[in-house]
């Protein structure tokens, strides 16, 4: 630690701190904005000027405080510590004048800029900028940029903080954005003018400190004052992002990130961000019968009623799956229901992954924020940035710090370099010069996809990457990690949403031979042609055109909902708007159907159903909490043996943008798949 003045207060800071870092570690707020914690140094701006004092007495010139560091700082002199000071006459008019020459060229917008509201330039240049300009010189206009369908461009207000530039180049790892010219001609671009392709690209967004880069789908919707904002979970992958849901009315206008360093960090892919059209278009706001082959709607009452007929049949021919984005509150009741009428049909492995058993043998063992420790990684038929992008960016963070990759499956652009050791299964068996890297290493991790468990060689895979895992696990730390696709998946383990006594799997049920068939949500997978199917979902997607009775419920928006990520942390989503229509909460129908059955469930409330939840499976209890290493699992027994197929192992995600029913009925979502196959969209005329 070094000893340091910041405005006359001692403080004892480590000297790998930025000034900037320094100053407000001591309390000082500091205006910035190129600086960003999570990007390298640019020291364009600025803004973040402050005074240096040596032995009491001041350098010649106000310092960068984001360029500098504790450490570069030279030896006190006379006895006197090193000062920062950050309020001085001297600081104030230097920061004047940089706000001067900021706003010099910069439009008179803010009445119709969408980051009006939430501009650090509107905060910072009332609150450190000068009263007036004494430039009348015209100013400069760029001509817009095309950057996709997400992202907003006004670049005659940019002020170069290459904030932009830095991220997508650093964090999302794809090199699509610069700046040409220089001096007065800079200008901030993507190359060839092309869309942005990656999927992390509208966090930019998030990032301007002006209004040059905005939400194009979001643009001139609302004010932010007028929002009502709730914090919630994202469901449209395993890692249970933290997000918060701006909303106005009945409408969803807006998704963000939440800053959360075990999570998510503050970014969201771009799916997170932009599905939210999804959640007004194609809604299921009634319940449906389907008589003489066509639905017709209904009231709650004939519904619950033909629901009840159809599943008080023999117990042992109606069954139950959960979908990819089914709350935990939905599975606990539909499994406390089939329980009571005697069914053992349950299963929430829609895709019919081989997974089951002990907790650690399915969850992300060595937690999402434990791939910063990570010296190696083997990814064992997984896309990760298709999987899950933003995990797919720490990975590439350990990359840049000198973690090795390895790859067995397809070799897919992942953002980072990486050793591609083989297509199939069967190349666990055969690592090479990678099987060398990770018996050295002291943080190796090995991360199973989804895709490779849902094959017939699954459990074998399963095996095989568990022993491998359980011979590099050491010192508290364990190696087995498995990265889900679907936010209900470790949920639904957790509770026990498997085949019972007897019971068939959800592979079992969907080849047919049931008489009735309950699904919560399930779209991604084939239907059979016989028998009664009930959907209780949102969206009319395919799980509806195959029903025959249609249950609406609430969007993970329109619900309290508990969601479990990936590495096994509880999280609680908060509503931010009303179900549509007459849809219900999910767990009130299943209850409003227990007791048109006779079944009647045990609780009334959310709040009793959860106390169930927690009384019955204790995990639910450890909210915000990652389990972590479990130190009597033993990795090795997990899975069957097996031949390992050399069949090349997929993700199962062949397109990013429409991989559930919210983001399949976004337009938003649509057009980037379009661009992303190389299809433009039409325009009416066509």
């Amino acid at each position: 630690m070094t000893k340091i003045l910041v405005d006359g207060v001692e403080v004892d800071v480590p000297p790998e701190l930025t000034l900037l870092q320094a100053c407000e570690a001591a309390g000082a707020e500091i205006p910035r904005f190129c600086y960003h914690e999570r990007l390298s140094i640019a020291g364009n701006c600025r803004m973040c000027l402050i005074e240096v004092k040596v032995g009491g007495k001041s350098g010649p010139k106000p310092v960068a405080s984001c360029a500098q560091q504790v450490k570069d700082l030279p030896p006190p002199r006379d006895n006197i510590l090193n000062e920062l000071v950050t309020s001085s006459a001297v600081v104030e008019k230097a920061r004047k004048g940089v706000m001067e020459f900021l706003l010099i060229n910069h439009p008179l917008d803010c009445p119709i800029c969408d980051q009006g509201g939430e501009c650090d330039l509107q905060d910072q240049s009332v609150a450190y900028g000068r009263g007036g300009s004494r430039y009348d010189e015209n100013k400069r206009a760029v001509e817009e940029k095309f950057m996709g369908p997400l992202v907003k461009t006004v670049m005659t207000r940019c002020i170069q903080c290459t904030r932009c530039i830095r991220f997508v180049t650093e964090v999302a790892g794809v090199s699509e954005l610069g700046a040409t010219g220089r001096g007065e001609d800079m200008e901030v671009t993507t190359y060839l003018e092309a869309s942005l392709s990656s999927e992390l690209s509208a966090n930019v967004i998030d990032l301007c400190p002006v209004g040059a880069l905005t939400s194009k789908p979001y643009a001139f919707n609302a004010r932010p004052w007028e929002l009502s904002k709730t914090e919630s979970v994202d469901v449209m992958d395993a890692l249970g992002s933290n997000i918060r849901v701006d909303a106005r009315g009945d409408a969803v206008l807006r998704v963000l990130p939440r800053i959360n360093d075990e999570i998510n960090e503050e970014w969201i892919s771009d799916k997170t961000r932009y599905a939210e059209d999804g959640l007004n278009r194609q809604r299921l706001d009634r319940p449906y019968l389907r008589e003489n082959g066509k639905l017709r709607a209904a009231t709650w009452g004939e519904a619950l009623e033909a629901t009840a007929k159809a599943l008080l049949g023999d117990p042992k021919k109606i069954g139950a799956i959960a979908g990819d984005i089914a709350c935990a509150e939905s599975i606990k009741a539909t499994l406390d229901l089939f329980r009571a009428l005697g069914s053992p049909n349950t299963d929430c492995r829609a895709d019919g992954a081989q997974v089951g058993g002990a907790r650690a043998s399915y969850i992300f063992n060595s937690t999402i924020a434990g791939i910063d420790q990570a010296d190696a990684i083997l990814l064992v038929g997984t896309n990760p940035r298709l999987e899950a992008p933003v995990l797919n960016a720490r990975i590439r963070k350990a990359w840049l710090r000198g973690a090795e990759i390895g790859v067995i499956g397809e070799a897919a652009d992942l953002t980072y370099r990486y050793a591609h050791i083989g297509a199939g299964g069967d190349a666990l068996g055969k690592l090479g010069d990678f099987g060398d890297v990770l018996s050295k290493a002291q943080r190796p991790m090995v991360i199973v996809g989804a895709g490779a468990l849902a094959r017939d060689d699954g459990g074998a895979i399963l095996r095989a990457a568990g022993k491998l895992a359980a011979g590099l696990s050491k010192d508290g730390w364990s190696a087995f990690n498995v990265l889900h696709t679907a936010a209900s998946r470790v949920g639904g383990l957790d509770l026990g949403f498997l085949p019972g006594e007897g019971g068939k799997s959800a592979k079992e049920m969907l080849a047919g031979g049931m008489d009735t068939l309950l699904l919560l949500g399930v779209d991604e997978v084939a239907l059979p042609k016989a028998g009664t199917i009930i959907y209780l979902g949102t969206h009319g997607d395919a799980g509806a055109h195959r029903a025959d009775i249609i249950l609406p419920g609430a969007a993970y928006t329109e619900k309290d909902a508990t969601w479990v990520n990936t590495e096994g942390r509880v999280q609680y989503g908060q509503r931010a708007t009303f179900p549509k229509g007459d849809a219900k909460e999910d767990w009130a129908i299943l209850r409003a159907l227990s007791g048109a059955m006779g079944k009647t469930l045990p609780y009334d409330t959310l709040g009793a159903l959860r106390a169930k939840m927690i009384a019955d499976h204790p995990t639910f209890g450890q909210v915000d909490y990652a389990p972590g290493p479990d130190a009597s699992f033993d990795a090795s027994a997990i899975g069957a043996e097996g031949k390992l197929s050399n069949v090349p192992l997929r993700s199962p995600i062949t397109d990013f943008y429409l991989t559930n029913p919210i983001a399949r009925a976004s337009k938003t979502m649509a057009e980037c798949s379009r661009l992303r196959a190389g299809v433009s969209a039409k325009v009416a005329a066509e």
